[in-house]
């Protein structure tokens, strides 16, 4: 049995305290862990150990939320994160179902966020995102449902197009498209995609320019 002779506050973090047994320091403690103890307090080497664990868990907690307030994450993301931080994999895991019962981590919102995120600001076909999302360690089920219900590849493709147009402004259609082909592709959109959007703000902006198709030889 050890005897609680000090609580202190750490001077770097606040949220913390230091506890000593026996005229020694012992251990930090978070508050909200520590809050129950009192000086002269008698504990057993079981109580320690279950204060330790309950705090590693406290903590894993506090970092895991410190790391989701830049933005939205996904389960692996979190994970990763706990476990650079060199978190035992129970707590680790204790961590991920608070956050998953409390509504904070939900692969399914994350996905279907990330891939409105990318609709909106640089829009990309589903090859692209799909390798977007398996990077963020997400199933293929998941995956696979949240790009079926929030992707229109011509759409997206189209409005890219259209935004990358100042950047070619007075190039001859064989130039125009093989610089608007290669950034399509390189965001992701299909081919015959690729193609018919081609064609299509071309002919937008060269109402008599003719009927060019992405398949024509380069003569």
């Amino acid at each position: 049995m050890r005897k609680i002779t000090a609580i202190e506050a750490q001077k770097r973090n606040p949220n913390r305290v230091n506890i000593y047994l026996d005229d020694q320091f012992a251990f930090g403690l978070s508050r909200i862990v520590a809050a129950w103890l009192q000086l002269g307090q008698i504990i057993s080497e079981e109580k320690i150990a279950a204060m330790l664990e309950e705090d590693a868990r406290e903590v894993a907690l506090q970092k895991a939320l410190h790391y989701l307030s830049y933005r939205a994450r996904s389960l692996n993301e979190v994970r990763k994160n706990l476990e650079k931080h060199e978190m035992p994999e129970a707590v680790i895991q204790n961590t991920l179902e608070r956050l998953q019962n409390a509504g904070l981590l939900n692969d399914h919102d994350f996905a279907r966020t990330w891939v409105e995120n990318r609709n909106t600001f640089r829009p990309r076909g589903r090859r692209a995102l799909r390798m977007e999302l398996r990077q963020k360690g997400l199933t293929e089920s998941v995956i696979e449902s949240t790009l079926e219900e929030a992707t229109d590849e011509e759409s997206l493709a189209l409005e890219a197009a259209r935004k990358q147009l100042r950047k070619l402004q007075g190039l001859e259609w064989l130039d125009f498209r093989k610089k608007l082909g290669g950034f399509l592709s390189r965001r992701g959109f299909p081919y015959e995609v690729i193609a018919a959007v081609i064609r299509q703000v071309w002919q937008e902006e060269h109402p008599s320019g003719g009927n060019h198709t992405l398949e024509e030889d380069e003569t």
